[in-house]
This record gives structure tokens, sequence and C-alpha cells, in this order.
């Protein structure tokens, strides 16, 4: 299992495009890996198919897609196709998928569902998500069981969030999207304040007199 801020694990493997190192094939951008249970399934078919419609969003933020399930490369090739004709879109898919068909990278990341087996009595991986920075450490994980879906609307945001706060003294509140209000982080001293945030900054009075919610504009 891999903590916030470790360096994510490198590793060699098959792909549909091809054999990768991972660090490698991250090389200076963010990177995202994803897992799903399995090919040829119903929940998967919709989230490969929402991640290839988002491509370009991910692609602005300079994030690298890469999805992995326990089926063979030939499989993941295969099912590509339908993906395609679900999103009714005569592109191949933009990014790669890893097969992980021994599991070694779905234990080594802890990303088996012990509630999804295959037939032959196998464990399936999750529905994992790992957002992983230029330097290579872990950045955000999340785990979703087969039977939910993913959001990758929400996965777009929590990039933006991410990528913004890595360069400015500011964290993302609740429901935070683009161009909404910032929170000054409590690390930074009043009297830094007019050096570091040079569009204002307002504070919201509590009754205990505590000062720490500090708003401030989205950083440019």
């Amino acid at each position: 299992m891999v903590n916030l801020g470790d360096v994510f694990p490198d590793f060699e493997a098959s792909t549909t495009h091809g054999k990768i190192k991972f660090h490698e094939w991250i090389g200076t951008s963010w990177a995202i890996l994803f897992s799903h249970p399995a090919d040829y399934t119903p929940v998967c078919t919709t989230e490969l198919g929402r991640v290839m419609q988002l491509a370009e969003e991910f692609k602005k933020r300079d994030v690298k897609l890469i999805a992995l399930s326990c089926d063979s490369v030939e499989d993941h090739n295969g099912w590509a196709m339908d993906i395609q004709d679900y999103i009714k879109t005569k592109d191949s898919l933009s990014y790669p998928i890893i097969s992980d068909k021994n599991r070694e990278l779905a234990i080594q990341l802890g990303m088996i569902d012990p509630a999804e087996k295959t037939k032959e009595g196998l464990p399936l991986t999750c529905r994992a998500v790992f957002i992983i920075g230029p330097d290579k450490k872990l950045k955000l994980s999340m785990l979703y069981p087969a039977t939910t879906g993913r959001n990758f609307n929400e996965i777009l945001r929590v990039v933006d969030s991410l990528q913004l706060t890595a360069n400015n003294k500011v964290a993302t509140p609740a429901d935070w999207k683009q161009g909404d209000k910032c929170m000054v982080l409590p690390t930074v001293k009043a009297e830094d304040i007019p050096n570091l945030f040079r569009q204002g900054v307002e504070v919201k009075q509590v009754p205990s007199g505590k000062q720490y919610l500090r708003f401030t504009p989205q950083p440019k």
C-alpha cells in the first residue's frame, strides 16, 4: 500500500501501447493510474469511455492517463472497440491499459477487491484512483467498489486543486471549483498576507473570535 507523499512504485508493464517503465512514462507530467475490475463489463465500459471523452481536459492540465485490470493486452484491445462504439467515436483510446494478469501490481498497490472474483475464484481489482505528481509522489488516492462508477469530473476538479495548492499557499474549501475563492493556509502569518495575497483577504468572523477563516480570490 502506498501512503500519501510516498514515492509511487516504479514498475515495468505490458500495455496496449507497448511495454512501459512507469516513472519513465510519467516523465515530468502529472499522472493518473486508475484500475477497473474487468474488461467487457458494463460500468467499466462507461468509465473508460468517459475518460476518453475528457482526455483533452486532462491533457490541458499536463496529466497522463493509464488504466489497469487483470485481463490480457489482447482482451484490452478487443474491448477497446466496444468502448469506442459506446461513446460513438472512431478514434483509438488515447491512453494505455496495463495488463496485470498475475495481479502483482494489484497486490502491491492494495487494489484487490475481496468481494469481486472471476468465475475461477481469482480476485479482481477494485476501482482505484492514484494521482501522482511530477516528483513521482502520490498526491491522492481513492478506492471505489465495483458497483460504484467514478465521477471523472470530480477527479478533474481534484487535479485542479492539487495543482493550484502545490504552487500557492492556499487550500480549497468544500465544493470548490475553478474560479472560486480559496482559503489562506493556517501556517501563513497575518503580517505576511499583504505580500503574498495582493488580491486581498477577507476574514470571516466567528463566535470563537479566532481569525482562521481567511478567504482570497483564486491565485492566477
